[in-house]
């Protein structure tokens, strides 16, 4: 049901995503710092919202759907709102084009797998693609002036987040690959039965 506590935790991801980018459109280092925190808070729960429904008996259609939307919107949204203000460096761009291009491309191998009810296990190179991702994602959004704030103004903080976001494209690069292979070899074998796909992180 939509009012599953595994659920409401994925639709608070979508929630967050207007204030996420309020905040970072405000451009200074308090705000700076409340996006970054409100980012990694929605990216936790991606964590949590799968672990509660299966230790609840929880899972369903609905939680498969909302899971991979609402962690496309908060990455697509804040991927824009970095490069859109200028947050990113000429270097930065590319790994931004790389991952928003990949969840483009999952997102439609993914529904065609869907279709012929192929699953796709999340691997641990996933996993750490994801933790890359959104390690890298908050960083950059709390930027030097925000991690100044905490003490941590001496650190080269648009520097290691963009290093990060390098590795996640690298990682997403591979992970996605899974996917590709997937979806050409099953379009050109016959359609098996199997069990609901699952997202790659």
């Amino acid at each position: 049901m939509l009012t599953d506590l595994p659920n409401l935790l994925t639709l608070s991801r979508i929630a967050a995503i207007p204030l996420l980018v309020a905040l970072a459109a405000l451009r200074t280092p308090s705000a700076d710092m409340a996006a970054c925190v409100l980012f990694t808070a929605a990216a936790i729960t991606d964590y949590f919202d799968g672990a509660l429904a299966r230790s609840r008996s929880q899972s369903s259609d609905l939680g498969r759907m909302l899971d991979p939307i609402a962690d496309k919107l908060l990455v697509g949204a804040t991927l824009m709102m970095l490069v859109g203000e200028n947050r990113l460096s000429h270097l930065g761009l590319y790994p931004a084009i790389v991952i928003m291009l990949r969840e483009i491309l999952v997102s439609g191998l993914r529904e065609y797998l869907a279709s012929i009810r192929i699953g796709l296990p999340v691997t641990a190179l996933a996993k750490w693609k994801t933790g890359f991702q959104m390690a890298a994602l908050g960083t950059l959004l709390a930027g030097n002036d925000g991690a100044a704030l905490i003490g941590l103004g001496f650190l080269p903080i648009g520097i290691v987040g963009e290093t990060m976001l390098w590795v996640a494209a690298a990682l997403t690069l591979v992970t996605g690959w899974d996917y590709v292979n997937a979806g050409v070899r099953h379009a050109s074998g016959p359609t098996p039965s199997g069990a609901p796909a699952v997202e790659p992180k």
